[in-house]
């Protein structure tokens, strides 16, 4: 099965643990990171932007949750230290997201956010379902291989 690696912007986590669905595609996306399914790319200030946003009280989600959660990212995960892009966003924080989607284009990695307007119209920036399609594509892609195989 190809590798799918993708940059999990902090919304689609928080939607993630907020939802009551287990079948709403931020927890699937989450399940497939958790899974091995996804790689999930990061770079320090991403893990830092995800411990203040899970941490907020408004959410309530407990401090083991949260660091139980970033410890997988980071333990499943792949650090990277992207070039700049010169790229300039309507929310600047958000860069450190973008680029780092855009450092590991050469494995066709993705950023799955809730937040598209946040960032400009690329193929590689997707939202929790459109990345559920992909995985669904290459768990497919996989299937038939295997078939072909004799």
């Amino acid at each position: 099965m190809k590798k799918l690696y993708a940059v999990i912007d902090t919304n689609v986590l928080v939607s993630a643990l907020l939802t009551k669905n287990p079948e709403a595609p931020p927890a699937q996306v989450l399940r497939a990171v958790l899974n091995g399914q996804i790689i999930p790319l990061y770079h320090p200030d991403i893990t830092k932007e995800y411990r203040e946003v899970l941490n907020r009280k408004k959410f309530g989600f407990s401090p083991q949750l949260t660091e139980a959660l970033i410890s997988a990212i980071e333990s499943f995960g792949m650090k990277i230290f992207p070039q700049p892009t010169g790229e300039h966003l309507i929310d600047m924080s958000d860069l450190i997201f973008y680029e780092v989607a855009m450092e590991k284009q050469d494995e066709d990695a993705r950023l799955v956010t809730g937040n598209l307007k946040h960032y400009p119209i690329k193929e590689c920036i997707v939202t929790p379902a459109e990345m559920l399609a992909i995985l669904h594509n290459n768990r497919t892609n996989n299937e038939k291989r295997q078939e072909d195989t004799p």
